[in-house]
């Protein structure tokens, strides 16, 4: 085993880093909790041709670990989930520029979490796709689901719309998650130029974060 693994080691083709031809496409879903953003990436994964990632920022937020149990201030909480989610920016832009493609499932209920995308993704590479669905359906769907903080959709409610513009609404309400997984995969094969996001980047970030603004419980 050694000199094989020595004879490995030498190999300058092992120290080589790969090359990435292009930067990968990023489909950003963005609506409230309970809204159907994961149905929806799950369903797309099985519609999408090529290889395609689902990345969900509640999975990094179940990554967390490590509390000694105390309760945590309201201040602290929040400092924490703000860095997650920063972590999670930066590993769905380093995913995309490695070359992968990424269906990224993520509330945009903070301002500061849009300007900070849009410094980090590919404008070009970025499809954002407003998830909507009447609060009263959010509400219903939270009560019954039950894995949800209650209240949560209601106080997202006016914030991951608030910017206005997406590439693609789809309402799910209306609509399976198959159904529109199905809108959205059409939607890519003649997507309009500019981008949202080229929009976006243009306007919002001469504006900067909104002052104030409501908070939500968790940051989620």
């Amino acid at each position: 085993m050694a000199p094989e693994a020595a004879a490995e080691t030498a190999d300058p083709a092992h120290a080589r880093i790969p090359d990435t031809a292009s930067g990968g496409t990023v489909i950003l879903l963005n609506g409230t909790s309970s809204s159907g953003k994961t149905s929806i990436a799950r369903a797309l994964l099985d519609l999408l041709d090529g290889t395609w990632f689902h990345m969900p920022v509640d999975a990094f937020h179940a990554m967390r670990g490590g509390r000694d149990g105390r309760e945590m201030s309201d201040e602290d909480l929040q400092a924490e989930i703000d860095r997650t989610v920063k972590g999670f920016h930066r590993a769905v832009a380093g995913m995309a520029a490695g070359g992968n493609n990424l269906v990224v499932d993520h509330p945009l209920s903070r301002r500061w979490r849009l300007l900070d995308l849009l410094d980090l993704l590919v404008p070009q590479d970025t499809v954002l796709v407003g998830v909507r669905c009447p609060l009263p359906e959010l509400e219903r769907r939270e009560l019954d689901r039950g894995d949800r903080q209650p209240g949560l959709a209601a106080l997202q409610y006016g914030q991951v719309h608030s910017h206005g513009l997406h590439d693609l609404d789809v309402d799910t309400s209306l609509r399976s998650p198959a159904q529109c997984a199905h809108h959205i995969r059409d939607f890519l094969t003649d997507r309009p130029r500019p981008t949202a996001f080229d929009t976006l980047r243009r306007t919002l970030q001469q504006d900067g974060p909104a002052p104030g603004g409501a908070r939500t419980p968790r940051g989620r």
